[in-house]
């Protein structure tokens, strides 16, 4: 069989590449469900429902929240080193604790409205609305 010169790369560099991405990934997700467990520890939902949603907002919020503040900011290239991956992981994680209090206080809202009909609460909106100068 006669050699034809043309010699293929070995996987390894895409292989290290991939290990490194996929190991990013994988900690700004830990961060992000790590936020949402500590604000459902400081204060746990009363439903299923109310855990499920609370869990799946404060987790988008941090993944999201944070890729965008980490955008914004110009401090993408805090990733290319441990320390930085922490840094933004922190940050990642505090971007989803206001997701936490805003799931909390609209379960609470609609739990004190829920015997009301909807033109009640329509107007009880637009009656604090008027009062806020909205």
């Amino acid at each position: 069989m006669k050699h034809t010169g043309i010699y293929m790369s070995e996987p390894g560099p895409l292989t290290a590449a991939g290990g490194i991405a996929l190991y990013k990934l994988g900690a700004f997700g830990f961060v992000a469900i790590l936020a949402a467990v500590v604000v459902m520890a400081m204060t746990l939902p009363k439903t299923v429902r109310e855990f499920v949603v609370a869990m799946i907002s404060t987790t988008v919020a941090s993944l999201c929240g944070g890729a965008f503040v980490v955008r914004w900011l110009g401090i993408g290239h805090w990733a290319n080193d441990d320390i930085g991956m922490v840094a933004i992981g922190g940050l990642i994680f505090v971007c989803g604790l206001p997701a936490w209090v805003v799931v909390r206080a609209w379960f609470a809202w609609s739990e004190a409205k829920k015997d009301r009909q909807i033109d009640e609460i329509v107007d009880a909106v637009l009656d604090a609305k008027r009062k806020v100068g909205l």
